[in-house]
């Protein structure tokens, strides 16, 4: 009672320190670290939602000169190592509705990307990153449906 009127618990300022850890730790990956995130491989940095939400805001983000993450002078390697990401990020446990939306985004962002990247490269990364997107709509749907049958066995 005392908590909401004085202010945040203690339990509330633990998730934001631990929200703004993740988001400095993001800030500072490149592609490499970020996959190797994402593919749960670091041992003192655990896999986590907001964790994945952050790497999907990154590779989302614009520079102060409007420059996208990704722009379509770079390096064929960084584009296909940041559409793996986004396809890992997809089949990821930790999984929420926000980061689908970001997954759509990705898509929508660099729509033009992807599509001069299949054309030169012959590979199909538009076809594996909606495929990806469904997938990823198809597990939060497993998931909320889980939860509801929890909650009406609990009760």
């Amino acid at each position: 009672m005392f908590a909401n009127i004085l202010g945040k618990s203690k339990e509330e300022a633990n998730e934001d320190k631990e929200h703004q850890i993740i988001v400095d730790k993001v800030a500072k990956m490149n592609l490499v670290d970020m996959r190797v995130y994402v593919n749960n491989k670091l041992n003192d940095f655990e896999i986590c939602t907001d964790g994945l939400s952050e790497v999907m805001r990154k590779i989302n983000s614009k520079d102060i000169n409007g420059k996208r993450f990704i722009e379509t002078d770079a390096m064929d390697s960084k584009k296909k190592k940041a559409f793996e990401i986004v396809i890992m990020v997809s089949n990821s446990t930790k999984l929420s509705i926000f980061v689908a939306e970001l997954i759509q985004e990705f898509i929508e962002f660099y729509k033009d990307i992807i599509m001069k990247y299949d054309t030169e490269n012959k590979d199909i990364y538009g076809r594996k990153l909606k495929i990806a997107l469904a997938k990823s709509i198809g597990t939060i749907s497993t998931m909320a449906d889980m939860n509801r049958k929890m909650k009406v066995i609990g009760s």
